[in-house]
């Protein structure tokens, strides 16, 4: 190995195969998480009259215990009471509204429910139960739900104009589940607070696995998605598979499968001709679940190789959390890592067919 004037490990590359490769950037650094609670299970509904929550009113609270008690009825897990929570925050604020607004003057109830005959009648639209069991029925069947950010899964469902307009209700949807329902949800590096991913922390399945520093650039080293153990690219196919369903081999997504023209995926080098190849979109906005491409050099990642990360977290002051493997110089490289990073260092987002750049 030789040591570069940032302090990088320079790795060598094997051709054919995906190796991960030494990254620093000089920014705020956070340490790694510990997974969080299953997000799926369905919440039961626990409040009573001294429920109090700072912010919402009762007639709020008892609103959104509604819908939580709808999502019960039809075994809706608990991201989708989450999502259905976070959708009449944004559409009515909770209220049972008798009024709509310019683009909808027919809307009405919980959920702002056109008059269009989809949404039963006016009686039906102004009664929270049936008004958010007729919503979770028309979400339950929008195909993948389960995989989109919660804001773009509502947009399916109510096909405003603005796929992002129900985001920064998240917060609070997930903050009115914790306290009404029986379960304790955080917003810290829990999976019930960060949209689009099925893992949360560092899940990758391989992480005691021998690297191929140890055991030499054979197949011992190489993981079931035909990448090397520990390194960077792994563990953003690992996530990919993850978030598009594929969580046990035999995996859909490959090195050696993921491009259609036959070529592997490569190193981090050729990730974004990868997904380009692949037909899959990008873009230059972080997206919660979107790879991070760091072109050779750019914000410090090796300068031949480069560097793939996840976005973990957006945040609201212009950076984002991303997590990934083999992030840091030794003697903790080849360990999982999450960091703090402003959107104007990396290369490009590569974004799965479930995302989408937002405009």
């Amino acid at each position: 190995m030789q040591r570069k004037s940032l302090g990088l490990v320079a790795l060598i590359v094997v051709p054919g195969t995906l190796i991960g490769l030494v990254f620093s950037i000089l920014l705020l650094l956070a340490p790694a998480k510990p997974a969080a609670a299953d997000c799926g299970p369905t919440a039961s509904v626990v409040i009573n009259g001294d429920t109090k929550v700072d912010g919402y009113s009762q007639e709020q609270l008892k609103n959104a215990a509604v819908i939580l008690g709808a999502g019960k009825a039809l075994d809706l897990s608990l991201r989708g009471q989450m999502i259905s929570v976070m959708v009449s925050l944004g559409e009515s604020g909770l209220r049972v509204l008798d009024y709509g607004d310019g683009p909808g003057p027919d809307s009405r109830g919980l959920f702002q429910q056109r008059d269009n005959g989809a949404w039963g009648s006016y009686a039906d639209r102004m009664d929270p139960t049936i008004s958010a069991t007729n919503f979770i029925k028309a979400l339950q069947k929008v195909e993948g739900w389960e995989l989109l950010e919660p804001t773009l899964a509502g947009n399916k469902v109510q096909r405003n104009a603005d796929p992002y307009h129900y985001e920064k209700y998240w917060p609070g949807a997930v903050k009115l589940v914790q306290a009404l329902s029986d379960g304790e949800y955080s917003l810290e590096g829990n999976d019930c607070a960060i949209p689009g991913k099925a893992g949360a922390g560092d899940d990758y399945p391989w992480k005691d696995s021998p690297t191929w520093m140890q055991v030499g650039a054979g197949a011992a080293a190489a993981s079931p998605l035909g990448m090397f153990y520990r390194e960077c690219v792994d563990f953003a196919l690992w996530r990919v598979n993850q978030q598009m369903g594929s969580t046990g081999e035999p995996f859909k997504f490959l090195n050696g499968n993921f491009r259609p023209d036959g070529q592997g995926l490569g190193s981090a080098l050729t990730w974004k001709s990868g997904w380009d190849a692949k037909g899959w979109p990008t873009g230059s906005v972080p997206r919660v679940g979107a790879v991070v491409w760091y072109a050779p050099g750019a914000g410090g990642a090796d300068p031949t190789y480069g560097h793939v990360a996840v976005v973990k977290e957006v945040k609201d002051d212009g950076t984002y959390v991303e997590e990934g493997y083999n992030g840091n110089p030794p003697p903790d490289d080849h360990n999982y890592y999450t960091r703090t990073v402003s959107n104007e260092i990396p290369s490009a987002f590569l974004y799965l067919p479930t995302q989408e750049e937002k405009k």
